[in-house]
């Protein structure tokens, strides 16, 4: 892999307009020495980077001129040409920067001059127009702001100028984007100028300096009148839910800034902004000015979003720093904390709840900023123990575990803050015995490990108070975090609170300890649970700690690794010698202390931290051992011993002989690992080491050329450079023939992907690309017959992986097909891949369509194909290679359609022949695959392909027809029957009968039994075959009878229907479409992609069978994400429109109607899914939000029990769409809506909506909980306490509390059979998933008391699992000092000794809810309740029941 070249510098070409070019030419003196002749030259060039140079020549040549130059019209023109230059230059352009530059020296004398031209030029500007012209303009005003002298002095001449184009640019752009509502794109574009225009606004405010002042503050000014305006206009985006977030929330920055800038006294802005944010502005008390421009802040009802944007500007405009504001400032602090507060309890849309996470860790920063210089009585509202401290925490504690990785990180620096804050209010004390700190350590030492808030907040607490306090309450941290390493999820946060804690530690240490004696406390501390892990930990739990742990305790302890080798050589020696002393020694099943070994020399190498390989070798581990983790019977070992020789943190490191050798010894017994993983690894690392072979080849090649003595020659290699590049070269040739003969006849899967995969690896790194002169090996040299025979087999493998490989690799060889085979065996070849393309066997047409994409990239096709042009293209050697691909393509693919035509048209006729003769997928699967492989964007055969375009999609049309009545079918799976005999084909003449018949087709007129031609089977590739008329041997042929069987029509029919939806995909995903019906560069017209797009509705919305729809669903994916990002107007809507006929169609409840009410309403979830899951996700998501809340409604109980159909489908609907994972965050707002709809549903007496009801529930378990990742079924990462759930949704607190009374009234009822009620099981399968928190306290915004006796009540169910799951549920619900009173009501419930009426099944639920809050709390109560339980139950038989 050679040097990679510098990405050259994209710099657009300046140019001027014809007046400017002829007034640089009148003026260009002869000798082309002046001004005017450079920038001519300048502009005359068509190199940007070459005008760069010429710019820079400006300045230095001025210089020159004297004073007097300053009223040369040659130099007053230029310098006006040259002010036109910078405002026509893009934002982004370099030279736009390099002439700011240049022009900022300008000599003294020469500035009036060049600031008249320049505001001359800006005026200019800032006369246009044309609104889609208003964005360059805004560009050119804040590039004017930004370290450009010129500009700057220009906008401050233009200041009211700029100031009216910025209002009324602000004002015609808003209203063209209420015109263009539904084109997403120019909305976008829109949007963008607009945010640039609000900031830009913002910009001049902050930045010139006539603002300082106040002489335009007069009310007649029109400054102040621009100013006025343009502060309404803010106002009014604020509360506009037409714009994006982004826009309303960088208006909320702006109105506080322009209230800042324009209202006097300053002393008064924070009680004025204090009472807009609480709602209680004094309209009589505030200025005109201010009530007519922000009237409806003052007077009407704010969104929350408006409020909350209001606290972000007061946070990020305000100056906080050494307490400016006064006590008025820390009034404005707290009032905005509390309206956060209230704003934490209302806002669940993700995007504002992002923003409202920012805002607050915004809010601890000022406060921080503001406690530095503050009064007492601030520090006490803000020390740890207040009561505003204590509501950040709790927002921290609710959502430390949120889906959001931003919003999880926020929490992380608010807790932070906190502590910081709290910090400052008892500055001078000793902080670590301080109660605060004390209590916070222990509540979240107390804490499950699972919970990834925990890591965060200790590592905040380490860096605070440091690591020896939190050591001295427990010495063995360390262990217990290196023990749940083995959960992936948790792996990054157990690393980094493992670094924070011992970079503390060494710290503490060194600075207590002036010997060196602390390090082995330190080691102690660190390194030796680190062995133990590696030497007997579980194999996930070794793997996370060598990737994760490992690196970072040796980068920052280098010094370690000799502790570390010291003691593992010391176990594998104890092991040797059969010593026992060693406990870390490993059994004989695990990795032991040589894996260990390993694993801690590859990082130490990989990472820098050996000094030489050879020095390895000779003085840390020997070549036994070496060849011994080569080949060790755990896995992982071997993999590291690989990494320890092939990775190296210097790519030029030289490999040594002995490393060529082990390498060689490894590939011989690794090649056929059964584990995918392993196998990825060690092509991987394999391929480090070409790639350490390549790049040091090079160095040794230039050493041998220069013969130069640059460096020591013991430093780089002991040997001379012509040498090792023998050796690589011998050594190279020595794999690949170990490859090659591990591709034999017959070789196992794991064999041959591997082998290929490496040498893939080979083909890649060892290429010779243009300007290199040498290379150290080349793979095309070792290629013989024999072996490109070899590669060719490859494509017989029945796993596709084999044969991609196998391609991929035969394209990165040079035409070795040309130089291997004669066009006779290159004709077989062809004819080969037809005759499998049309296989019955499924794997057939995958190995016709890489053996054909093989002929197209190789040039090797049959001549007598180019009759399949009409459009004659030159074949000589002078051919472009994309020219060649895309003529062969075309030629293969009107080939492939021509024997299609023929099949589709046999198979109108028949299609039981058809499908066991000639099933037609397979050629359609062909002909997706050479379009695939094609650059379809870059065609040169325009007029050929349009043709072939629209061929193609009436052919999908027809094969779809064909095979349609099938997959419709409401039984697809045994249309026909399984056997001969004419009383079992009748007895299915009505399944055949509901299909619509088809004149031209008699297998739907009558069951039949069919006769089939022999089957075609390839046994050699390379054997000449000849070309197969289908329809010629149907007829001609002599036939034998055999049974069709369902499976074989159903496969025919779906897998077409399956090739027919993903070719229509990639026409769509990948085919330019044509504006307008004359256009020549288009291959798609409007109508053709309607059509397209009318037949993915019909098929998903009627297939019956789930292979069918799914992928047409992936097909219909493509073409709706083109729709979206098309600039055709009447196509961006389509989505909309289509998605607005589907529900309507769901709500008639047409009995005429096709939409499939069973199979979980078939492909209708699928199809609504693509719509929205394609719509923009930046915009506001209109679609997605009326959508769920029709499907919402829909889902709800009915009265009308005869018309449930639209209550199904809206139910399998929402059940798709909160399993989509592109929809994201985005769907969680409508999670409680549909948990109620589900749990509603579960009671209804229909079967099908309780059916649909469970699975909606189920689908909403993962989306709150988490995918399970665990065997238990409880599993604490699938889990959350019951504050952070109600806290996400608090609309399911009144419900479900509601629900559980019902459920625990129906439970005690009296009458007689006990009343199972069916919501019971959903309602405790959602409590019982809740779990208390140490951080939850004795109270909470949302008191779980009231579900304590309802779920008491439920624990008597006479289920026996509903009692278990009402014992489980009952724990989070109670608070942890109020357990033991829980506990004593419990047992105060059971039954006397002398009572005669009582059921078992109270007595069993009752104890098994006190079982379970036993163990909650120190209690030592387990004894009470059994000893309760044997003296009152004694001598009672009557066991309880065990329904489940």
């Amino acid at each position: 892999m050679g040097v990679k070249k510098k990405k050259e510098m994209q710099v657009a070409v300046l140019t001027i307009c014809h007046q400017d070019l002829e007034t640089l030419k009148s003026f260009a003196d002869v000798e082309g020495k002046n001004l005017a002749s450079l920038l001519l030259r300048c502009v005359q060039l068509t190199d940007g980077v070459s005008q760069i140079h010429y710019v820079k020549q400006i300045v230095p040549l001025l210089e020159k001129v004297d004073e007097n130059g300053m009223c040369d019209p040659t130099i007053q023109s230029c310098l006006d040409i040259l002010a036109g230059i910078y405002l026509s230059l893009s934002l982004k352009n370099p030279l736009k920067k390099v002439l700011a530059s240049s022009l900022n020296s300008l000599p003294e004398f020469f500035l009036p001059e060049a600031v008249h031209r320049f505001t001359s030029r800006l005026q200019e500007e800032l006369n246009t127009t044309d609104l889609y012209s208003y964005r360059k303009v805004i560009d050119n005003i804040s590039s004017c702001m930004e370290n450009f002298n010129l500009g700057r002095a220009g906008v401050n001449n233009l200041l009211k100028n700029v100031l009216h184009f910025l209002q009324k640019s602000l004002i015609e752009i808003v209203e063209e984007n209420r015109k263009c509502a539904g084109n997403h794109i120019i909305q976008t574009q829109l949007m963008n100028d607009l945010l640039v225009g609000i900031r830009v606004s913002m910009m001049l405010v902050q930045k010139v300096q006539d603002f300082q002042g106040n002489l335009w503050k007069a009310s007649n000014s029109p400054m102040w009148q621009n100013m006025c305006g343009l502060l309404s206009i803010f106002t009014k985006f604020l509360s506009d839910d037409d714009l994006l977030q982004t826009v309303q929330s960088t208006s909320g920055l702006a109105i506080i800034l322009f209230i800042k800038t324009m209202f006097h006294p300053s002393e008064k802005i924070p009680h004025l902004i204090s009472s807009v944010l609480l709602h209680s502005v004094d309209c009589t008390s505030v200025p005109e000015w201010f009530m007519s421009s922000c009237r409806s802040l003052c007077c009407g009802n704010v969104s929350g979003s408006a409020v909350l944007f209001l606290c972000q500007g007061t946070l990020a405009m305000l100056d906080w720093q050494n307490g400016s504001m006064g006590r008025s400032g820390e009034a404005l602090l707290l009032d905005t904390a509390h309206v956060l507060f209230t704003l934490s309890s209302q806002i669940k849309e993700p995007t504002l709840e992002m923003f409202l996470s920012r805002i607050m860790a915004s809010w601890t920063n000022s406060a921080i900023q503001v406690l530095e210089s503050s009064s007492p009585s601030l520090r006490d509202s803000l020390n740890g123990n207040s009561s505003i401290v204590g509501r950040l925490l709790e927002y921290v504690y609710t959502h430390w575990e949120h889906p959001l990785d931003a919003l999880r990180h926020q929490t992380k620096i608010m807790f932070k803050n906190l502590l910081q804050m709290h910090r400052l209010t008892v500055e001078g004390a000793v902080l670590v015995p301080d109660p605060f700190f004390v209590k916070l350590t222990e509540s979240l030492l107390r804490l499950e490990w699972h919970i990834k808030g925990k890591y965060m907040c200790l590592g905040c607490l380490v860096e605070c108070i440091g690591i020896e306090h939190i050591l001295a309450i427990d010495k063995t941290i360390p262990s217990q975090i290196l023990e749940v390493m083995g959960d992936q999820s948790l792996v990054p946060y157990a690393s980094d609170l493992l670094e924070t804690m011992f970079k503390n530690h060494k710290s503490h240490l060194k600075s207590q300890t002036a010997e060196s004696s602390w390090i082995d406390q330190w080691h102690e501390t660190w390194v030796s649970p680190l062995l133990f892990i590696l030497c007997e930990g579980n194999l996930d739990q070794k793997s996370y700690v060598i990737d994760y742990y490992l690196p970072k305790l040796l980068s920052y302890s280098p010094e370690s690794l000799q502790y570390m080798v010291k003691i593992l050589q010391t176990s594998i020696d104890a092991k040797t010698g059969q010593e026992q002393s060693f406990p870390s020694l490993g059994s004989c099943n695990s990795r032991g202390a040589l894996g260990a070994l390993m694993a801690c020399l590859r990082i130490a190498r990989a990472h820098g931290h050996l000094q030489s390989a050879t020095d390895t070798w000779e003085n840390l581990v020997s070549g036994a051992r070496i060849k011994q983790g080569l080949i060790h019977q755990h896995c992982q070992v071997r993999i590291d011993t690989l990494g320890l020789l092939c990775e190296s943190n210097r790519s030029t490191e030289i490999v040594s002989m002995e490393e060529m050798q082990w390498i060689q010894f490894f590939i011989t017994y690794n090649l056929n690992s059964q584990s995918p993983g392993v196998r990825q690894q060690i092509c991987s690392l394999l391929k480090k080491l070409f790639c350490r072979i390549q790049e040091s080849s090079q160095v040794l090649y230039k050493l041998e050329q220069n013969k130069s003595k640059h460096e020591p020659e013991k430093e780089l290699t002991k040997q001379h450079p012509s040498v090792s590049l023998q050796q690589y070269k011998n050594f190279m040739s020595s794999i690949c023939n170990s490859l090659f003969e591990a591709l034999f006849p017959g070789s196992s899967y794991s064999t041959r992907f591997s082998a290929l995969t490496i040498l893939g690896s080979i083909a890649e790194v060892f290429h010779v690309p243009e300007g290199r002169i040498y290379t150290v090996y080349q793979l095309n040299h070792d290629i013989d017959v024999g072996r490109f025979q070899a590669l060719m087999e490859c494509f017989t493998s029945t796993f596709e992986d084999v044969k991609m490989l196998a391609f991929d690799l035969l394209m990165k060889l040079s035409k070795t097909a040309v130089h291997f085979q004669d066009s006779e065996k290159l004709q077989g070849l062809f004819q080969a891949a037809l005759a499998l393309s049309t296989s019955t066997k499924p794997y057939d047409c995958v190995t016709a369509s890489y053996l054909l994409n093989f002929l197209i990239w190789q040039d090797a096709l049959p001549s007598s194909l180019s009759a399949y042009l009409t459009q004659q293209v030159a074949c000589g050697d002078g051919d472009r290679p994309a020219t060649v691909v895309e003529r062969n393509t075309l030629m293969v693919i009107k080939c492939l359609m021509e024997n299609l035509e023929e099949e589709v048209y046999q198979a109108e006729n028949s299609l039981l022949q058809a499908a066991a003769s000639f099933p037609m997928y397979g050629r359609v699967h062909c002909i997706t695959g050479a379009l695939q492989k094609l650059s379809l964007n870059s065609l040169q055969l325009v007029s050929e392909w349009r043709p072939v375009v629209e061929k193609l999609l009436l052919m999908s049309y027809r094969l779809s027809t064909v095979v349609s009545p099938v997959i419709q079918s409401s039984s697809p799976e045994g249309l026909i029957p399984m056997d001969t005999d004419s009383e079992s084909a009748s007895r299915l003449q009505m399944i055949l009968n509901e299909i619509q018949p088809r004149d031209t087709n008699d297998y739907f007129n009558q069951a039949k039994i069919l006769k089939e031609h022999d089957s075609f089977d390839m046994k050699d590739l390379n054997a000449s075959v000849v070309n197969i008329d289908i329809s010629t041997e149907i007829k001609g042929k002599e036939v034998k009878t055999c049974d069709v069987t369902a499976q074989m029509v159903l496969v025919c029919c779906w897998r077409s229907m399956k090739e027919v939806a993903l070719l229509l995909g990639t026409l769509c995903q990948l085919l330019p479409m044509q504006p307008v019906p004359e256009s020549s560069d288009g291959l798609l017209t409007v109508e053709q992609v309607k059509e397209i797009g009318d037949y993915f509705k019909q098929h998903l919305l009627q297939s019956r069978h789930r292979g069918a729809f799914e992928l047409a669903y992936t097909g219909f994916v493509k073409l709706t994400e083109v729709l979206n990002r098309c600039p055709n107007v009447s196509l961006q809507k389509l989505p909309e429109q289509w998605l607005w006929s589907v529900l309507e169609e769901i709500k008639c409840s047409d009995p005429s109607s096709k939409l499939c009410a069973t199979r979980r309403s078939a492909g209708i979830p699928f199809y609504i899914q693509a719509l929205l899951a394609s719509e923009p996700k930046k915009g506001k998501m209109d679609l997605l939000k009326i959508t769920m809340k029709e499907l919402i409604s829909l889902a709800g109980p009915t009265d009308d029990l005869q018309s449930t159909v639209p209550q199904v489908h809206a139910l399998n609907i929402l059940r798709a769409l909160f399993r989509d994972t592109r929809l994201g965050e985005n769907i969680i707002p409508y999670v409680a809506d549909g948990a109620k709809a589900a749990i509603l549903g579960f009671t209804s007496p229909v079967w099908a909506v309780r059916n649909s009801s469970t699975l909606l529930f189920s689908a909403l378990i993962t989306r709150i909980f988490g995918v399970k990742r665990a065997k238990d079924e409880l599993s604490k990462t699938n889990r959350m306490t019951g504050r952070e759930f109600f806290s996400r949704f608090p609309e399911l607190y009144p419900f479900l509390l509601k629900q559980l009374e019902t459920v625990a009234n129906a439970v005690d009822s009296d009458m007689g059979e006990p009343n199972r009620h069916p919501s019971m099981f959903l309602l405790l399968l959602v409590l019982e998933r809740l779990y208390p928190s140490p951080m939850d306290g004795t109270s909470s915004a949302l008191s779980m008391g009231p579900f304590v006796p309802f779920i008491m009540r439920c624990g008597h169910s006479p289920v026996y699992h509903s009692r278990e799951m009402a014992a489980r549920a009952l724990v989070p619900f109670v608070m942890i000092d109020h357990i033991p009173n829980t506990i004593r009501t419990l047992l105060a419930t059971l039954p006397s000794c002398t009572d005669q009426c009582f059921r078992q099944n109270h007595i069993h639920g009752t104890l098994l809810q006190g079982e379970d809050l036993a163990p909650s709390t120190r209690l030592e109560c387990s004894g009470a309740i059994m000893a309760h339980y044997s003296f009152e139950l004694l001598g009672t038989s009557d066991p309880p029941t065990s329904a489940s």
